[in-house]
């Protein structure tokens, strides 16, 4: 990440410690000057807009050489290059529609019941919000969901990123034509944070808490450029003081005149480094309801924000897992249950063939594997939480 100028700071104090006042404007537009080359992203199919263009029907594929390649070119891509990229097809669209119309029968109970979920960066009622969306399509619909969750792209990109035992969570998000773009933002640990809080981290944290997460979005839509697709900064993520910029205006106004945005189709997938300067558009359509799979994907090493019950997620696909080939599993299982074996109580959960004891993904990997039926794979879960309670 590229550190503002401390030339003329010389003490320890001015070396770990950000302050706002310290941005500077010209500092964060020479961080942005910079060009995404073809040369430099071999395996992209195109480049558009500084953004890496990728292909995302034959991910699968991939032979272990070609995918570790691609993982490096992506990871490279996030962390010093433009910060984005997208992945064109990454969702079929049989899959796509049917966990589309599951996601519409949500948001229709949730009028019903005259609720709704409010948003992060803007007005209150101006989106269809589903938070917690994931756990809720495992439970209404457990093939939709194996069938969008195993996807090969969430995992290849979700390794390149943070490595193995990621944690996905998913929240919906649609805008309706009328509504107002969001204000700029970075994203969680410190995009979630006043100014003076996120202050009192060290330097070193506001450059290595992104890396903690992986920002993502699926398409479930086609929307064109009017429609409000998000907008991105490229480069962005680079700048040492940008957690504390975001909420200069001066900062404001340069990603209002500068931003990029990108057409998407329905089943295009974008994923980016959480500390590029983003924000949703206005939608200005007549009649496009813009929906998004919103993905906040976290390191085995750090918190997600939304918490879900994913003993019951488990419990809910598990049969549907055994009527599904190995790949399909694996994947499934990285993007549900719990991938990393602690915390835990290590007077009760010893680890006893290794260094850390056998974690919720592997129990349910194994189970499914060892054709075990859905009353002892049960059991064996419930022993499992058990054994990981404090007390």
């Amino acid at each position: 990440m590229l550190a503002h100028d401390k030339t003329q700071h010389t003490t320890p104090a001015d070396r770990v410690w950000l302050h706002a006042d310290d941005c500077r404007l010209d500092d964060f537009v020479a961080s942005l000057d910079r060009t995404t080359r073809a040369e430099d992203y071999p395996l992209a199919a195109r480049i558009e807009r500084n953004v890496p263009i990728y292909d995302g029907r034959h991910v699968a594929e991939l032979s272990a050489d070609d995918r570790a390649d691609l993982q490096a070119e992506l990871a490279e891509a996030m962390l010093e290059g433009p910060g984005i990229i997208v992945f064109s097809g990454a969702f079929g669209r049989a899959t796509l529609d049917r966990a589309t119309a599951r996601f519409q029968e949500m948001i229709d109970a949730q009028h019903a019941a005259g609720t709704a979920g409010g948003d992060h960066f803007a007005k209150p009622g101006a989106n269809d919000r589903v938070w917690r969306v994931q756990q809720k399509l495992a439970e209404r619909d457990p093939a939709a969901y194996v069938d969008y969750y195993a996807n090969p792209v969430i995992e290849l990109v979700s390794e390149a990123w943070l490595g193995p035992m990621y944690q996905v969570t998913s929240d919906l998000n649609v805008v309706n034509p009328g509504g107002d773009a969001q204000s700029a933002h970075r994203d969680y640990h410190l995009g979630f944070m006043s100014t003076a809080q996120a202050e009192r981290f060290p330097a070193h944290v506001h450059r290595f808490a992104s890396q903690l997460t992986l920002q993502g979005a699926v398409a479930h839509c086609d929307m064109p450029l009017e429609s409000g697709p998000t907008l991105y900064l490229p480069y962005s993520q680079r700048y040492e003081l940008g957690f504390l910029a975001t909420g200069k205006p001066e900062f404001q106004r340069y990603f209002t005149e500068h931003h990029v945005q990108l057409p998407l189709a329905a089943g295009d997938a974008v994923f980016f480094n959480p500390a590029l300067f983003h924000a949703a558009g206005s939608n200005r359509s007549a009649d496009i309801r813009r929906m998004a799979n919103l993905l906040q994907i976290s390191s085995a090493f750090g918190r997600a924000m939304g918490i879900l019950d994913r003993a019951r997620m488990c419990r809910a696909i598990y049969s549907e897992l055994r009527q599904r080939d190995p790949k399909t599993v694996v994947r499934a299982a990285k993007a549900t249950a719990e991938g990393y074996g602690f915390p835990t109580n290590l007077d009760r959960d010893q680890p006893t063939a290794g260094l850390a004891p056998e974690t919720q993904c592997e129990l349910l990997i194994r189970a499914v594997g060892e054709s075990l039926d859905a009353a002892t794979f049960e059991a064996q879960l419930a022993a499992q939480l058990e054994r990981r309670e404090a007390g």
